[in-house]
């Protein structure tokens, strides 16, 4: 299983599409196998279904994220990907969690209103 975390300095990043990175987790038997950190093509682009995209062809699994957009939502699980949003606190707090079973997601914690982003917290 393969999972990517929206990244941004060593936490889990508040915003899917514009954080700088993801980090990318490979996970067999129920334990680490491999932690990779791969920059985020739509960072400064943000074009919409590119970010989706990229992380299907990065063969991921899930993407946990503290906030991201309806279609960003939308487009990952059109593609079988599972999303969990509403997630903050350290990258290795996060990877701990869901390897136990434990990560709880949540509200998003970025609202897409009429007036894009403005309600997210960076």
């Amino acid at each position: 299983m393969k999972v990517a975390i929206a990244t941004d300095r060593g936490q889990v990043a508040q915003h899917f599409g514009r954080c700088p990175g993801f980090t990318i987790v490979e996970i067999k038997d129920g334990k680490l196998v491999r932690k990779d950190f791969i920059e985020n093509p739509g960072h400064k682009s943000h074009q919409p279904g590119a970010v989706p995209m990229f992380l299907r062809n990065q063969n991921v699994d899930c993407v946990i994220a503290g906030g991201m957009g309806p279609n960003a939502v939308m487009n990952l699980q059109a593609s079988g990907i599972k999303v969990i949003v509403g997630v903050s606190g350290s990258l290795d707090e996060t990877v701990e969690k869901f390897l136990k079973g434990s990560l709880k997601g949540g509200e998003s914690l970025c609202s897409h209103g009429e007036h894009g982003h403005e309600g997210c917290r960076h």
